[in-house]
C-alpha cells in the first residue's frame, strides 16, 4: 500500500468548508481508532489546524475520503471539488513543505511544526503509527529542522505583530530586562505579545477597555491586566509600547508621555501604533528618547521580510526534493529486503537439500568425486532454473525491454544487437540421471 497524503487547505477550500473538516483535540484519537477500523489500515495520523485538515497513512484515498465526508457529515461532491491528494514521494515532499512552513497562509511560520509533531506524538500514542509512519514524520522533522538551520525561511518578518517585534529587538539588546505593555486584546496583540515572550520578555502589561477581556488573555501569558485608565499609571515601567485597539481617538497623548518619560528619567521608549485610527498621538514622535513607528513604518519591513523569505523558500525546496528522492530511495531499498531474505532462503535449501543427497550416497561408499561433479552441475541446473525461464520467456515475446533487465538482474554483460541471440537461453535444460 502506497503511502497517502489526503487533506483540504487554506488555498483548495474556504473556510466555511474547511471548518467542517476540522478535528478537534479531544476527538483525535477515538477519530484515529475510528478511522483505522471503518478503513481496515493499520497506519493513520491526522492534522487538524485553523488552515488545513490532512491525513496522512497508508490507506486508499478513494476510502478515506469517503471516510472523512461520512464522519463529518460532509457531502462527497463537496470534499471532490476541494481536496488534493500526493502518493509515495510526492506524500513525504508535501509533509516536509508543510512542516516547513513552505505551503503555509504565512510563508515560513515555525507553529505548523510544533502542529505536526502533536500530530504524530497523537497518532503514536493511539497506537496507529507503525514503521512506515515513524520514518516519514522523523525524516519529516529532520528535514524541517534542517531548513530552518540553513536558510532564514523564519527569521524576517512578514506580520505586523512579527515586524513590531522585530523593531524592538533591534532598539534594546536584551529585550528579556524589558517590560512591554500591549494596549488592546484583540487578535493582533495576542500575536504580539506570543512574538515578544518568543523573543525572551518576561514582564507584560495589557491594557484594555473591558477588563475581563485584558484578564483572558493576561492569564495566557502571565501577564499583568488593566484598563485603558490606569494607564498612565504603569506606563513609566514600560520599555516597549505597542497599541492596536479600535479606539475612534487616540489613548495616549504626548503629555502622558513626557510624564512618563520624566519617572523613566529619560531611559528610551519603543513604541509601536498598529492601529488606524492611530493610537497614539503623532507628536509623540518629537520627544527625546521616544521610538515612534507606525503602521507605514512597519509595511517597509514587511515587504524587505517577505522578499527575504521567498529567496530562502528557493533554497529550502532544494532541500526537500533531495531529502524526498533520498527517503524513497532508502524505502525502496528497505521493501527490497523481503525479497532477497526468500531468494537467499530458496538457494540455501536447494544446496542443503543437494547436500544432504551427496553426503547420503558419500556414506554409502560412492565416488566422492563423482559425487562432487554430481551435486555441482544438479545445484547449478535448479539455480539457473527459474532466470533461464525467464530469459526464455523474454526472448520469446520479443520483449527486449525485459530482456535486458534480466540479463541485468542475473549479471550479464547487455547483448550486442549485431550478434546472434544467445541460443544458451533456448537449449532444452539437462536432465539429471542418477
Amino acid at each position: 500500500m502506497p503511502i497517502i497524503a489526503l487533506g483540504i487547505n487554506h488555498d483548495s477550500a474556504p473556510v466555511a468548508v474547511r471548518e467542517r473538516v476540522a478535528f478537534a483535540p479531544e476527538v483525535m484519537p477515538s477519530a484515529l481508532a475510528e478511522a483505522r477500523t471503518a478503513l481496515e489500515c493499520r497506519e493513520l495520523a491526522i492534522l487538524s489546524t485553523c488552515n488545513r485538515t490532512e491525513i496522512y497513512g497508508e490507506v486508499a484515498p478513494e476510502a478515506l475520503l469517503s471516510w472523512i465526508s461520512e464522519y463529518h457529515g460532509v457531502p462527497l461532491d463537496q470534499l471532490a471539488d476541494c481536496y488534493y491528494q500526493f502518493t509515495d514521494e510526492q506524500a513525504v515532499r508535501h509533509m516536509m513543505r508543510v512542516a516547513c512552513g513552505l505551503d503555509s497562509l504565512v510563508l515560513g511560520e515555525p507553529q505548523i511544526l510544533g502542529q505536526m509533531k502533536s500530530a504524530y506524538a497523537v497518532a503514536r500514542e493511539s497506537g496507529s503509527v507503525g514503521s512506515t509512519l515513524h520514518n516519514v514524520f522523523q525524516q519529516v522533522f529532520s528535514v524541517a529542522k534542517k531548513v530552518r538551520t540553513e536558510t532564514a525561511i523564519g527569521e524576517n518578518p512578514v506580520s505586523v505583530a512579527y515586524a513590531a517585534v522585530s523593531l524592538a529587538s533591534r532598539i534594546f539588546t536584551d529585550l528579556g530586562q524589558q517590560t512591554a505593555l500591549l494596549i488592546g486584546a484583540g487578535e493582533t496583540i495576542e500575536l504580539v505579545a506570543r512574538h515578544l515572550l518568543d523573543k525572551g520578555v518576561k514582564q507584560l502589561i495589557v491594557a484594555n477597555r473591558t477588563l475581563s477581556r485584558a484578564q483572558s488573555l493576561a492569564e495566557d501569558f502571565g501577564a499583568e491586566a488593566i484598563l485603558l485608565a490606569d494607564i498612565p499609571e504603569y506606563l513609566p515601567r514600560a520599555d516597549i509600547v505597542i497599541s492596536s485597539t479600535a479606539s475612534q481617538l487616540p489613548i495616549l497623548g504626548k503629555g502622558a508621555v513626557e510624564t512618563a518619560l520624566k519617572q523613566r528619567r529619560h531611559r528610551p521608549m519603543f513604541m509601536v501604533d498598529i492601529a488606524v485610527p492611530r493610537d497614539i498621538e503623532p507628536q509623540v514622535a518629537k520627544l527625546d528618547d521616544v521610538y515612534l513607528y507606525t503602521v507605514d513604518d512597519l509595511r517597509g519591513v514587511i515587504d524587505e521580510g517577505k522578499r527575504l523569505r521567498e529567496q530562502a523558500a528557493e533554497a529550502a525546496h532544494h532541500i526537500v526534493d533531495a531529502a524526498a528522492q533520498v527517503f524513497m530511495r532508502e524505502q525502496r531499498s528497505l521493501q527490497a529486503v523481503d525479497s532477497i531474505r526468500s531468494y537467499r532462503q530458496q538457494a540455501q535449501a536447494v544446496s542443503k537439500d543437494e547436500l544432504e543427497k551427496a553426503l547420503i550416497q558419500l556414506r554409502a561408499g560412492g565416488d566422492p568425486e563423482q559425487l562432487l561433479e554430481q551435486m555441482a552441475r544438479t545445484l547449478t541446473n535448479k539455480l539457473i532454473h527459474a532466470p533461464t525461464v525467464a530469459l526464455r520467456q523474454a526472448t520469446a515475446d520479443g520483449d527486449l525491454e525485459r530482456l535486458r533487465i534480466a540479463r541485468e538482474i542475473i549479471g550479464l554483460q547487455p547483448e550486442d544487437p549485431g550478434q546472434d541471440t544467445d541460443n544458451s537461453a533456448n537449449a532444452p535444460e539437462k536432465k539429471n540421471h542418477k
